[in-house]
């Protein structure tokens, strides 16, 4: 796979296993994302597994729109799922958890897979002009959030 569009890792003073049920339940990721609004399983899915499908709701200021994800990864090691929009790959997103001496190192990546006629429509529906700029400022608020949320004494 070639190298992601934005990336960045963050400490966090929590178990690797509990950091995985943070980012992988979609109730908890739409909670420290900065983008992603909610999700709901389909086909009868009930949570993350590989080949799990998801609806997810996305919001930027007054700009929603939804997508379907499929999970292609499920361990305690990584979470990763494939967008689609209309059935157009859209992009990937990665959670690679790595445990440590005091808890573990987060690494959220993400791949642009828009083909290339399809990014200006995108901008139309989503008001982002510059993703890689965009999706690379979201990942670094959304590791702020996963790891207050994870480090806190309710998590």
């Amino acid at each position: 796979m070639n190298s992601p569009d934005a990336r960045a890792q963050v400490e966090v003073e929590a178990p690797a296993d509990q950091v995985f049920s943070l980012v992988s339940d979609l109730p908890c990721l739409a909670r420290v994302s900065e983008e992603f609004g909610s999700g709901k399983w389909l086909g009868g899915s009930a949570g993350p597994s590989v080949g799990a499908r998801f609806r997810g709701s996305n919001r930027r200021g007054i700009r929603i729109w939804s997508t379907v994800s499929t999970v292609t990864d499920a361990d305690p090691t990584r979470f990763a799922f494939d967008v689609r929009f209309l059935g157009l790959p859209v992009s990937r997103w990665q959670y690679d958890i790595e445990p440590t001496e005091t808890g573990c190192k987060v690494t959220e990546s993400t791949w642009d897979r828009r083909p290339a006629w399809f990014r200006p429509l995108t901008v139309i529906g989503t008001g982002v002009t510059d993703r890689r700029v965009h999706n690379q400022r979201n990942i670094e608020l959304t590791l702020a959030k996963l790891k207050q949320a994870a480090e806190s004494p309710a998590a």
